[in-house]
């Protein structure tokens, strides 16, 4: 069940981030994910409401707040980073280098005492370079150093972040997500009132931010909640495989080809699944 969850969850990031990217073609990233997390915030706020018990918040790492706080920031902060480089440098040397961001949250499992077996390990590895590969890693004529750092900053935010989701879920993963939202969703109303903007995003492109911030969310939660499946490492592994999902769906509806190194990650991804999941 927690390898069905996380690898929903790794359909609908993938799916959320082609949108947004998308969008952020025509409107400032920085727009298209405040308003999108504002939209987050409000169906988790939603969902609390009306389907859950609410969970009163403390000021201890062993609940859900702080963790979630901690992870909606890292997180935030990963995201800008992550649009910044790939504004400023290569696609193929950016998202390879943020795909790593998995490597925080399954050392932090590890050390944790969780012990995946061998035949585990080895599709854990092997999913792991599938994703870095499948994302097209590229180093022709150098390594630029913005971009290169930007992607640096970009993975240990989103290591971070995962992380923290997973500390914040073994109380609840619903509240932790919203939580998440609350520290995301405050950052951007502060920047929005330090520049006097909300990044001129036409209310007509209401729907699709509603669609991103949604999706967004659940893909955190289906994560949080596959954490208290299983294993950790194996959830943070198989949550990790969205930025294929991304550039299938732009190789789909964009029409952009796939370089061969890109063709034999998603190979070998998909055999890192098919091991771990057998055993």
């Amino acid at each position: 069940m927690g390898s069905l969850l996380a690898l929903a969850s790794s359909l609908l990031w993938g799916t959320a981030d082609y949108l947004a990217g998308n969008l952020s073609k025509r409107f400032k990233a920085i727009a298209v994910t405040a308003i999108s997390q504002i939209f987050g915030l409000i169906f988790g706020l939603l969902v609390i409401l009306f389907f859950a018990d609410f969970i009163r918040p403390n000021l201890s790492m062993s609940g859900y707040f702080i963790p979630g706080v901690i992870a909606g920031i890292a997180g935030f902060i990963g995201l800008i980073a992550f649009y910044t480089g790939l504004a400023t440098g290569r696609m193929g040397v950016v998202s390879p280098i943020s795909s790593l961001s998995v490597l925080i949250p399954l050392f932090f499992a590890l050390a944790r005492g969780e012990r995946p077996t061998s035949l585990e390990l080895i599709g854990i590895s092997i999913a792991i370079t599938g994703a870095f590969m499948a994302s097209g890693p590229e180093i022709r004529n150098g390594l630029p150093i913005k971009p290169l750092l930007l992607a640096v900053v970009a993975a240990i935010g989103f290591g971070t972040a995962l992380t923290f989701i997973a500390i914040g879920s073994e109380t609840d993963s619903l509240h932790t997500m919203t939580s998440m939202r609350v520290a995301s969703v405050s950052i951007c109303i502060l920047l929005a009132i330090r520049y006097r903007s909300l990044g001129g995003i036409p209310r007509r492109e209401f729907p699709l931010l509603i669609f991103i911030g949604v999706a967004d969310f659940l893909a955190n939660f289906l994560l949080g909640v596959a954490t208290t499946k299983g294993l950790v490492s194996i959830a943070m592994v198989l949550g990790s495989l969205f930025p294929i999902v991304t550039i299938l769906l732009a190789y789909k509806f964009l029409n952009e080809r796939l370089a061969k190194v890109q063709y034999l990650g998603i190979a070998f991804a998909l055999g890192g699944v098919l091991l771990i999941a057998a055993f």
